[in-house]
């Protein structure tokens, strides 16, 4: 069997990367501070009323007449397809959602012919409460993978793994605070899915590093070229795993509809920063932590009874 030598130079512009990466976490950061999210019902509160239709669903008249019936701040769209339509209505204070969605219920039937399909509340504290329990998930997920890579690696791998976590996580936010998709839970789902993903394409990389630091220890060999090269050899792996995961998610994304948008992108946005910051972040906080071969060995000796 052939055997392809690959030796990109991939940490001649990890200095770079790191720069551009802190560029994107800074203007991501302003984004979310300044705009902030486009929440969806999960998150904020409030009504969602799916319709169906026969045929093509009339939503320009529909939303013509939320405006003129004074539910101006509802909106409509096209839900999976061009029969379904999937009005949001958002929380009002001191009004009872159930009457508020029977009302409007009634209101379009006087206008037009279709079939109720569902109607979801979701309360504003229970909407703040889910916002709650998952920055938390994702606070007691951080720490306990910190505390597994630091009991499985070097301390230093563990602080790689882990700004690359939160610079992937940070991204991810920032680029839906400003495009304003919106932003509920199936989106927050999909975050930490990257997490999972993203963490497991970094210690691929990190086992080959300490394995490769073992090897060299007599050679001596160069810090920044041994993690190059083990960025290269676990590169067609990273490479056909990615590939195949955004065939996928791209299938999602035009293929699946409304209601699978949100999880699809945020999943195809992660997998890409994920990749990337396997390489340039996870992999460039060890050479800027000063790593070296007699560091790993060290510690696997302590490792051993």
């Amino acid at each position: 069997m052939r055997t392809i030598n690959i030796n990109f130079e991939f940490m001649k512009w990890h200095k770079s990367a790191v720069y551009v990466s802190i560029f994107l976490i800074l203007l991501s950061l302003f984004s979310i501070f300044s705009k902030g999210f486009n929440y969806g019902v999960d998150f904020k509160g409030g009504t969602l009323i799916e319709i169906g239709f026969s045929n093509e669903a009339p939503i320009d008249k529909i939303r013509e007449f939320l405006v003129e019936n004074n539910y101006s701040k509802s909106s409509a769209q096209y839900f999976g397809s061009k029969n379904d339509i999937l009005i949001r209505m958002p929380n009002i204070v001191s009004t009872n959602e159930s009457n508020l969605s029977n009302n409007l219920v009634l209101d379009l039937k006087q206008e037009f012919d279709f079939s109720l399909k569902r109607v979801e509340y979701v309360g504003a504290q229970v909407g703040e409460e889910l916002r709650d329990q998952g920055l938390l998930a994702a606070l007691i997920a951080l720490i306990l993978i910190m505390i597994y890579i630091t009991l499985r690696f070097e301390y230093r791998f563990s602080i790689g793994a882990i700004l690359a976590l939160i610079h992937d996580v940070i991204l991810i936010m920032g680029i839906f605070s400003i495009s304003q998709i919106e932003f509920n839970l199936s989106v927050f789902a999909a975050i930490l899915a990257v997490i999972g993903y993203s963490l497991n394409d970094t210690i691929v990389v990190f086992d080959r590093i300490r394995e490769n630091f073992k090897a060299a220890i007599i050679e001596n060999t160069n810090t920044t070229s041994l993690v190059n090269q083990s960025i290269n050899q676990t590169l067609s792996r990273t490479l056909i795993t990615s590939l195949t995961t955004i065939l996928v998610l791209l299938s999602l994304i035009f293929f699946g509809g409304e209601i699978l948008f949100g999880f699809s992108f945020a999943l195809l946005i992660g997998v890409i920063i994920g990749t990337y910051s396997s390489i340039y972040i996870a992999s460039s906080t060890l050479l800027l932590l000063n790593i070296s071969a007699k560091d790993v060995i060290i510690e696997e000796d302590k490792e051993q009874p």
